[in-house]
């Protein structure tokens, strides 16, 4: 799946152009490295955003192409 479709998808980034913004800004990195909005996420993968000062990093637990809100936070847990 996508990183742009992940972000919104498991809600960590309410919308999906926000979630481009924020990859070509270069404020995400996929284990350790600057990832485009089209890099692909896969199960164990690493996520780091920088929201100004606080950074959020995640591991995936799942992909999925939807998700309920409860359901959202499933899909990655925080590291």
């Amino acid at each position: 799946m996508r990183l742009d479709k992940y972000l919104k998808v498991s809600r960590l980034i309410k919308r999906r152009t926000v979630a481009n913004e924020a990859c070509d800004a270069g404020r995400v990195l996929i284990n350790g490295r600057v990832a485009k909005a089209s890099a692909e996420v896969k199960v164990s993968d690493q996520i780091e955003i920088g929201f100004g000062t606080r950074t959020v990093k995640v591991e995936v637990l799942s992909v999925e192409e939807t998700a309920r809100k409860d359901e959202a936070k499933e899909m990655y847990r925080y590291l």
